[in-house]
């Protein structure tokens, strides 16, 4: 009996020694994705007040730029280890009082100054680095923007 726990407790001292030596591995092929904000972007308003966005006349879209990098997949020649999004925020992060009620929010944006794309559909990211640019828009269902200062905060996403 005493063997038999012997052996299994050596088995157990080998598993976890292995165990411990993979951990590094894994952790150096993950890899990195940094987001790092460039301007900020400016709403302008429709003319009839019932859109507020950044794609309006005098409206200006917001910049970041990406840099993926994966060892993983510069060494298999992956070209989807990382997905970029910009969905839409579900509210303006401040406004005049009933500014925000009855308002819908959209979100598109160019990577690499590419093809406008709905802010909630991934695009795949190869390594390297990337500019984005995003554009909100603020739709009023009924009635208009009332006058005073607006703010809406897009979080761009790299996973």
């Amino acid at each position: 009996m005493a063997r038999k726990r012997r052996r299994n407790s050596r088995a157990l001292l080998a598993m976890s020694a292995f165990a411990g030596f993979c951990l590094p591995a894994r952790a150096a092929i993950v890899g990195t994705c940094t987001i790092m904000v460039g301007a900020s972007g400016t709403m302008t308003t429709s003319p009839t007040i019932g859109i507020l966005g950044s794609t309006q006349a005098g409206g200006q879209s917001a910049e970041a730029t990406i840099t993926a990098s994966s060892l993983l997949c510069s060494l298999l020649n992956l070209l989807d280890c990382y997905s970029v999004s910009a969905p839409a925020p579900a509210a303006f992060t401040s406004s005049p009082s009933s500014g925000g009620t009855n308002v819908t929010f959209a979100t598109t944006y160019r990577l690499d100054s590419g093809v406008s794309t709905p802010g909630s559909t991934t695009q795949k990211l190869v390594n390297g680095t990337h500019t984005v640019q995003v554009d909100l828009t603020a739709t009023k269902s009924s009635g208009i923007f009332p006058a005073g200062s607006y703010q809406g905060m897009v979080t761009v996403l790299c996973e």
